[in-house]
């Protein structure tokens, strides 16, 4: 009788220099070189120390306003307007005439003089209570934009264009049915066209309807940019034309929100009012319904952003220990023996590189989450009141902190694996991505150079802490000194990314093809 033996099966032995033990290695070496260690965790430290001096200042005689209002979104507002109103019980409508649109401008302490500012308002709107913040469905005619309407802070459409006068009056209407208001334009009150609809989620059952007027403050250029000088605006009206559940209750009028003075209004003595013309009234108003944008037309109110300053001192030293990681190998002869035990070089800068971007991205990511709370609470303790924005963008502020200083700690590495040299590597890195950032944002170049810098250059990452955003409906200086970016955040993190790639990429390329 014959036996055939078979062999014994493999032990599945892992391969030498396996993706996991190559990452485990370098991981390994990483929390095992202190300076690694503490270059890592001073990152996020002096990323919360500078934040926390950006905080300092006190407002003492200013705006001590413990919060501004918030829109249905989250988003912080402004509700100021001078209001006729009365209750509408259920479904209804209202149609009124607008013929009108005059103001003036504050242009010295004592004295003003007549104009408008471009987004000052004068129409109709659904208002769901008298709270500042509250939601709302508005048709008005604005000084230089036509006709629009307007709803819950953040949405505008665009409907007639040009101004209105006693030649070419406006006629609007609003239409709710439930939680939906239409909004309807006409140039002669017989032909109308529909402008838009908002569907206004929990409209209360009987919310406030009627006519207002508010103007936000008008642009002017100073010697050392563009300036905001209070102003009001009165609109002329016919009379109202009601349908529907209607109380029959008499008109009633009172400044809605913190009153002429509030975000941009004429000044503090300046009242409101609705007064009978004819058969219909002329009312005068100062404020504005829309979202609160930050810049020098809101002064004294502070950004999420403004405590992510910090983020650039946090982000060179991660760009120092990033290119440790890689040029120490090379001064010291060490990248040898790290080939030689791992023969797959790619791999191991692969390694690298998602040690180093962990780390920094968890760094990142916990200084701005302890810097958003911390900063808001000493800005109000110190009388500034900050922005309030959606939780969604809160949480990209945050993660996206710990995105930049990932992506560029991974563009430092692979500069470093391509310089060999970490001088050259840090400085190369820093007059590309922190000095721009620094210029752009400290006001000194054009802004026409800033926002260049700031889309092609890797700075561009810096916009993914973004924390406000541009409407066109509300007036302000849109630049980086005051949070703005030219590039969208995802957008500005994808060209950092890019410049990343391209590094990493090429250093792929040159540690396979020269010597150790």
């Amino acid at each position: 009788m014959t036996t055939t033996l078979s062999p014994p099966p493999a032990t599945g032995r892992p391969e030498r220099g396996g993706f996991g033990r190559v990452l485990h290695a370098e991981w390994t070496k990483f929390r095992t070189v202190r300076g690694w260690v503490l270059g890592t965790v001073g990152a996020l430290v002096v990323t919360c120390l500078v934040g926390l001096l950006a905080t300092a200042q006190s407002n003492e005689g200013g705006l001590k306003a413990s919060k501004l209002p918030v829109g249905p979104s989250g988003e912080a507002v402004n509700d100021a307007f001078y209001f006729l109103r009365q209750p509408l019980k259920g479904d209804g409508s209202i149609t009124v005439s607008v013929s009108s649109l005059t103001g003036r401008v504050a242009s010295t302490p004592t004295g003003n003089r007549p104009g408008l500012a471009p987004w000052a308002k004068a129409g109709i709107i659904v208002k769901d209570s008298l709270e500042p913040g509250s939601s709302y469905a508005a048709m008005m005619v604005t000084a230089a934009h036509g006709v629009r309407m307007q709803y819950d802070y953040t949405h505008d459409t665009a409907g007639l264009p040009g101004a209105v006068s006693a030649k070419a009056p406006r006629w609007l209407r609003l239409e709710r049915s439930g939680d939906t208001v239409t909004g309807y334009q006409s140039t002669d009150g017989s032909t109308w066209s529909e402008a838009g609809t908002a569907r206004l989620s929990g409209l209360s059952e009987s919310p406030q309807v009627g006519l207002f007027v508010t103007s936000p403050s008008a642009t002017v250029e100073t010697g050392t940019g563009t300036g905001f000088n209070p102003a009001v605006a009165t609109g002329t009206f016919g009379a109202p034309a009601l349908s529907g559940g209607w109380s029959g209750n008499a008109w009633q009028d009172r400044q809605v929100g913190g009153g002429p003075g509030t975000s941009g209004s004429y000044s503090q003595s300046t009242k409101g009012e609705a007064i009978r013309s004819g058969t219909g009234y002329r009312i005068t108003g100062a404020g504005d319904i829309a979202p609160v944008v930050g810049g020098p037309a809101a002064g004294g109110v502070r950004i999420l952003s403004n405590f992510l300053v910090g983020a650039f001192a946090g982000l060179i030293m991660m760009v120092v220990v990033a290119t440790s990681c890689m040029t120490v190998e090379y001064r010291r002869g060490l990248i040898g023996v790290t080939f030689a035990a791992s023969p797959g070089r790619g791999r191991v800068l692969v390694c690298k590189a998602l040690v180093v971007g962990c780390a920094a991205f968890l760094a990142g990511t916990l200084a701005a989450a302890v810097m958003l709370p911390l900063g808001a609470a000493r800005s109000l303790a110190n009388g500034f009141p900050v922005l309030t924005v959606p939780p969604s963008t809160e949480l990209r502020a945050v993660v996206g902190t710990g995105l930049l200083l990932a992506a560029a700690g991974v563009f430092a590495l692979a500069l470093g694996a391509i310089l060999r040299r970490s001088a050259v590597t840090i400085t190369a890195v820093v007059v590309g991505m922190v000095l721009p950032y620094l210029l752009a944002t400290a006001s000194v170049l054009p802004p026409a150079a800033s926002d260049w810098l700031l889309k092609v250059t890797p700075a561009a990452g810096f916009a993914i802490q973004q924390t406000v955003t541009h409407y066109d409906q509300v007036v302000t200086v849109y630049s980086p000194a005051h949070g703005y970016f030219p590039l969208a955040p995802w957008e500005g993190l994808a060209v950092l990314c890019a410049y990343a790639a391209t590094a990493f990429a090429g250093a792929l390329v040159l540690i396979r093809r020269r010597d150790a």
